[in-house]
Parts: structure tokens; sequence; C-alpha cells
């Protein structure tokens, strides 16, 4: 496989959620992670959706980033193809603090709101090898511990969260991926 473009990441805590039953889709991402690599740097990154109200304007949407070359990076490679491919990229502060034994944390500063997310009860480490195809165009290779529990708190008061039974790439909604890559060839 010829690999044409590319990001990998340490520190990696995943959460996609509704804020309701029924939803037709989730209105919560929180994908974050504590150093994302990519062929034009290297810094904290990730992406947010947070649209409390399903019928009005997202309050926070678009891949985020300490350095704006990372954050533009991600929708026209990683991303081409797919709706996030014309997402908004925005300045934030990411911190991913994994000092607990069984949960680890993310808080995001971005668009004048304060994300933290906490997943708890982390599962065993596994290997993943997700291919190319849907949902997403691009293979998917890591760890990942499946989170037993979720929280999200913007701008300090708490979120309610309904896990749907799979998350955007995939995969579980809410995960620990301590390490990981997405490949497009």
């Amino acid at each position: 496989m010829a690999v044409t473009s590319w990001m990998s990441w340490e520190g990696g805590v995943d959460l996609v959620a509704a804020t309701t039953e029924g939803l037709a889709q989730p209105n919560v991402v929180v994908h974050v992670a504590r150093m994302v690599h990519t062929p034009v740097g290297s810094a904290p990154a990730g992406m947010i959706a947070y649209q409390p109200d399903p019928t009005a304007a997202p309050v926070a949407m678009g891949f985020i980033s300490a350095d704006d070359a990372v954050a533009a990076y991600f929708g026209p490679n990683v991303f081409a193809g797919t709706p996030f491919e014309a997402a908004p990229t925005h300045t934030a502060e990411i911190v991913v603090s994994t000092d607990r034994p069984s949960s680890v944390r993310s808080r995001v500063e971005v668009a004048g709101h304060v994300f933290e997310t906490e997943l708890g009860a982390l599962g065993a480490l596994e290997a993943i090898d997700r291919p190319a195809g849907a949902p997403m165009p691009f293979r998917q290779q890591g760890l990942e511990a499946v989170a037993g529990s979720a929280t999200l708190m913007v701008d300090g008061e708490p979120v309610p969260l309904v896990l749907p039974a799979v998350g955007l790439s995939g995969g579980p909604p809410a995960v620990w991926a301590p390490i990981g890559q997405y490949l497009r060839s």
C-alpha cells in the first residue's frame, strides 16, 4: 500500500456521543491527542464537534490544534471525501492526562469554551486494524482500551451523554488510544 496521506498520534482520548436519546447522529465529538504527527509538523491536535441544540449551529466544530498548520492538514488530506473535508480549523489548547490507572482525561480550550472529558473503567488494551472504506476512507491501526464510562463538562457544566453502538471510525464510541495512525493510499 503506497501511503499518500497520514497522521499518527500518541495519547488519544476519543469520545463520540449524543446529548439525548433518539438523535439521528451524534452531536458530541471530542477526539484529541497529546501529540499528533503529520507531514507538516507535530502538535497536540484533534477534532471537536459540539452541537447541544441539534436544530442550531454547532457551538464548536472543526479540526483543532496548537499549531494551525497541523489543524489545516487534516481535512484536505486525511479526511478528503468525507463530510469533514471542509471543516473549519481552530487554534486550541489541548491537555491529555493519563496519571490515573483506570481513566484518562482531556481538557480542550477552543472557540471561547472549555471541554473536559474523562473516560473511566478502561478495558484491556487491544490492537486494532480497521481497513479503509466505510465509514472512513483511511486505514486505522493502533492500540485501544474501551471506556466503561464517559463524562463531559462544557464550561464547567456536566453534559448528559448517550453513547452510540459505534464511533466515527467504526470502532467503540469512547476509547483511550495511546498510539495509532490513519493511513490513506
